[in-house]
């Protein structure tokens, strides 16, 4: 009998033909600020890898726009050199790499050299010519987030960016890399600047964990289980954990970090994204726009933290001195280019609540910081206590069960349940069903910018934010940023490196009879 009418023809039984066929169409990638540590040790790393899966499409060609003076062939060399470091897959086939290679250009040029975009736009039109790019234009800015205008700008000055719906079919997509904007304020001027050039389908905002496999498998996670969707809501949860914990410091990123700090560095882009993609409503399609409008309306529930009282719901913290993993690490103070009086948090916890007819009364608890005792990415699912009646002769109060989401570094997924312990006792313990992607499909899965950039070379805006939803998350915490300005502190630091943040984080979750995780 033939089956073929039943059976799924996609992999993924979410997934639209529109979704599982997705093609990088033929382009030039300009990147912005090439000669960055971005550069070299994400992007070109995730364009041999597309490369070396055969997800790149077969006409196209990148070119690296930087300020300081270097040849094509420098410039290829360092990436090499950049590959054979980063790359997720190691040896680096040299055959491979010598074709990719030849499709690896270098553009010198002042940001604001109006001779230099005239020369780039000559030299894409003669790599149109030798590749068959068809005029097609991705424009990656991994700049200073000053330059962005700028830069959109000039672009447009010399009919380097093209109106959307361009007569001959040629199109051209801006990547733009996070921050999106210092405080609210920032970020509508810099929508305001950039529309005046772009419409929004041109505009891919990046934020690289929504590119992370564990996050794009959320949706499936969610809505092609019923057993888990059915049970997604405050009549069988009792909170939400989401923790983002680094082992190290700011490193040489002392200039930025004293300009953002954590809040705007993680919690404001990264931790919402993931808060957005748990909580969201069903949406009405896979399409980027039906998923992206459920996530602006998550961070449009949050209720705003009272300003009169933040403090309650808030905590930031700094790290001191201390060891990790063994090894006496400095305070954030003595770190590089970093103000010996600092009052910048190098750790956020906070408790926040949506209030919709979902999550009404489940706490979300958010917390990131650097200096923890070890790098995790995770959402923690806790479930209601079950009725205690029937144990109560045991004596304890039963483990509630615990979906725990890991995003790094261990992707997976696992479930604690309570388990009776063979014997003649009816003695129980909490047992844990833990799924790995490495161990059961056989592959590390492709890095997050591999992903993005492939999706914007094919017109896929789904894991990129969208203007409203960046706004709605600014709206969100810039009273809280203005807060901070205006008062001073003065416990800083006020954790030990190694250490899981400062006690009024604990304070802040004990309250409720909780604990944070421990991952």
């Amino acid at each position: 009998m033939n089956n073929s009418s039943n059976s799924h023809p996609f992999k993924n039984p979410l997934e639209e033909p529109s979704r599982s066929s997705k093609i990088a169409e033929p382009c030039i990638l300009v990147i912005f600020g090439a000669t960055g540590d971005l550069t070299a040790r994400k992007l070109v790393p995730a364009l041999y890898n597309l490369a070396r899966d055969g997800q790149l499409p077969p006409h196209f060609a990148c070119v690296g726009f930087a300020r300081r003076e270097k040849t094509h062939e420098q410039f290829r060399k360092e990436m090499e050199d950049a590959v054979n470091q980063f790359s997720r897959v190691k040896p680096v086939d040299k055959n491979l790499w010598n074709n990719f290679s030849n499709q690896l250009f270098y553009h010198r040029s002042e940001f604001d050299d109006d001779n230099g975009y005239e020369q780039l736009r000559g030299f894409l039109a003669s790599l149109d010519t030798q590749f068959g790019t068809k005029g097609n234009r991705v424009f990656y800015l991994s700049t200073q987030p000053s330059f962005f205008p700028l830069i959109i700008e000039k672009l447009k000055q010399h009919q380097l960016i093209y109106p959307e719906n361009h007569p001959s079919g040629s199109w051209s997509r801006i990547i733009i890399e996070k921050p999106f904007g210092h405080d609210l304020n920032s970020a509508m001027a810099l929508q305001q600047e950039i529309s005046k050039h772009l419409s929004e389908n041109q505009v891919y905002r990046i934020d690289h964990y929504l590119g992370k496999e564990t996050v794009q498998n959320l949706l499936v996670f969610r809505f092609a289980n019923p057993i888990f969707e059915s049970i997604w809501n405050n009549h069988h949860i009792s909170h939400v954990q989401i923790t983002m914990a680094e082992e190290i410091g700011i490193g040489t990123r002392g200039l930025f970090f004293e300009e953002a700090g954590m809040l705007r560095d993680i919690v404001q882009n990264h931790m919402m994204q993931l808060l957005s993609l748990v909580a969201m409503e069903p949406p009405t399609s896979l399409k980027a726009e039906a998923i992206r409008s459920e996530k602006v309306k998550v961070i449009e529930s949050i209720r705003p933290f009272p300003i009169d009282n933040f403090n309650q719901y808030i905590v930031r913290g700094q790290y001191g001195k201390g060891y990790i993993n063994g090894q006496e690490v400095p305070e954030y103070r003595q770190e590089k280019n970093v103000s010996p009086t600092s009052k910048v948090e190098t750790y956020v916890a906070m408790e926040l609540f949506i209030d919709n007819w979902r999550w009404s009364g489940v706490p979300f608890y958010l917390r990131a910081g650097k200096r923890m005792p070890k790098r995790v990415t995770e959402i923690a699912i806790t479930f209601h206590h079950a009725p205690g009646f029937l144990f109560k002769s045991e004596g304890k109060q039963m483990e509630q069960n615990v979906l725990v989401i890991r995003i790094q570094p261990d992707e997976g997924i696992s479930l604690r349940m309570n388990c009776k312990v063979p014997g003649l006792t009816n003695q129980i313990q909490p047992v844990k069903m833990d799924f790995r992607y490495w161990s059961y499909f056989g592959s590390t899965p492709p890095e997050a910018y591999e992903r993005l950039i492939c999706d914007c070379m094919a017109g896929d805006s789904t894991l990129f934010a969208r203007a409203d939803e960046v706004i709605a998350s600014w709206r969100l915490f810039s009273p809280i940023l203005e807060q901070w300005q205006a008062r001073d502190v003065d416990h800083f630091p006020n954790y030990e490196s190694g250490t899981w943040g400062p006690q009024e984080a604990e304070s802040l979750i004990e309250r409720e009879g909780r604990h944070w995780r421990l991952p």
